[in-house]
């Protein structure tokens, strides 16, 4: 992990403009843990193979601040909280190993039928 330098974790100095900020540019790097070759915006970089990010303060041009995102509600107002999408309840199946089987009924014995054993 890269360590960070003083002073990058105060608040940026407030210059209210209402320039628009500019698109931001992709920029391609390798990976400083694995190598792998990555791309980000404004040198801000993840790497999707061992997990490692840099640090916001190290991108080439400052974040927007809230203020100057243009989906950003109006003040006062808030968007309402998506809830999850409820999980469709299991079907109830009987489980066939919780009702004991009947016992098979015991079939009847053949009866010893007497036939004459052939003689000499």
């Amino acid at each position: 992990m890269t360590p960070r330098p003083h002073g990058a974790h105060l608040p940026e100095e407030r210059t209210e403009s209402t320039v628009p900020l500019s698109p931001p540019e992709l920029t391609e790097a390798e990976c400083r843990r694995c190598g792998t070759y990555i791309a980000g915006l404004d040198g801000r970089y993840a790497c999707g193979v061992c997990g490692w990010v840099n640090d916001h303060s190290e991108g080439h041009r400052r974040l927007p601040r809230a203020d100057e995102d243009p989906d950003r509600p109006p003040k006062g107002r808030r968007r309402p909280k998506r809830l999850p999408e409820p999980v469709p309840e299991p079907e109830t199946v009987p489980d066939p190993v919780s009702e004991p089987a009947p016992d098979p009924a015991p079939e009847p014995a053949p009866d010893p039928v007497s036939e004459p054993v052939p003689g000499p």
